[in-house]
């Protein structure tokens, strides 16, 4: 950390002093975006982008959200993108909860009344999931686009996953080996900005960011008898990242009597960045299923 006194800067150099930030319970700074509709917002939207990538990648979905007078604001996870924290490296899961909970407590104060919704890519799923079981009557509703739910079963024998465990205590800081970009979009346009963008981490997960992963996923089974929140579940069958079977459990698990799963046949994971059709699709799927959830409109604010 710095010096007291000292102007802190992103891990890119740029004083945090000059771009919009807010400072989690352990001090660091998060690096956040705010996407702000000309008119009155009617709704509250925090994205949660996934692991290895940043918050700038989802100025899209946030920008469709503009149009419909809601606002959308997220901020790179600790360890991400323009936010302090080594590179993907994470003590506790809980730590990404806590930091996405204080962010929405600004934004409930500055905005009072508005229903709140989460918005969750892959990891960025799990964080949602796990922000909406702490605070289960808080959120109006969920969207989660290819979330991660259980680990992939290829990466997740039982054999690896000892592995994993042993390994956490005697190497925690051993790569698990990178994610393989060529499963993010069938759009190559896209794969290739994703291994072009300097913010996204291109290195190797560490086993202590995986075993990391391991007991969200598990907290993750255990609460889904549990949910009973408004939710729509985004997935593409072809999701060699975050296995599609996991969005299904949770259908088929939940509680919650207004829920849906959309299935994208050969989508992968991105699907907001996938092949033009998928990837609008998702927008309108995503923007509608929220917009269907708002209160009516007052016709003096109209």
């Amino acid at each position: 950390m710095p010096e007291e006194g000292s102007e802190r800067s992103t891990p890119q150099g740029v004083p945090y002093k000059d771009i919009p930030h807010i400072i989690n319970a352990d001090g660091q700074y998060l690096f956040c975006r705010y996407w702000i509709p000309d008119s009155q917002p009617r709704a509250l939207v925090f994205i949660a982008h996934g692991a290895g990538e940043h918050c700038g990648g989802y100025s899209d979905l946030a920008q469709k959200f503009t149009e419909h007078s809601i606002l959308a604001f997220t901020h790179d996870h600790v360890g991400h993108g323009q936010s302090e924290g080594d590179r993907m490296v994470i003590s506790d899961f809980h730590i990404f909860i806590r930091d996405t909970l204080q962010h929405i407590d600004i934004m409930k104060k500055n905005h009072p009344g508005l229903p709140v919704f989460l918005v969750g890519h892959s990891m960025g799923g799990a964080i949602s999931i796990l922000t909406a079981c702490e605070r289960p009557t808080e959120f109006a509703g969920l969207v989660l686009i290819s979330p991660m739910v259980v680990l992939h079963p290829e990466s997740a024998t039982p054999f690896k996953v000892f592995l994993a465990k042993l390994l956490n205590h005697l190497l925690p800081s051993l790569s698990l080996g990178i994610i393989d970009s060529k499963w993010i979009s069938r759009d190559e346009k896209e794969v290739e900005a994703y291994d072009n963008d300097e913010l996204n981490y291109h290195g190797g997960m560490r086993i202590s960011f995986g075993m990391q992963l391991m007991r969200a996923v598990a907290n993750i089974e255990k609460a889904l008898p549990d949910i009973s929140w408004p939710f729509l579940l985004l997935h593409g069958n072809a999701d060699k990242l975050c296995d599609i079977s996991g969005s299904q459990l949770m259908y088929e698990k939940a509680q919650s009597q207004d829920k849906a799963l959309k299935v994208y046949d050969g989508a992968y994971h991105a699907l907001h960045k996938d092949l033009p059709d998928t990837a609008s699709s998702v927008l309108k799927e995503l923007s509608s299923w929220i917009l269907q959830r708002l209160p009516e409109r007052n016709p003096v604010q109209s």
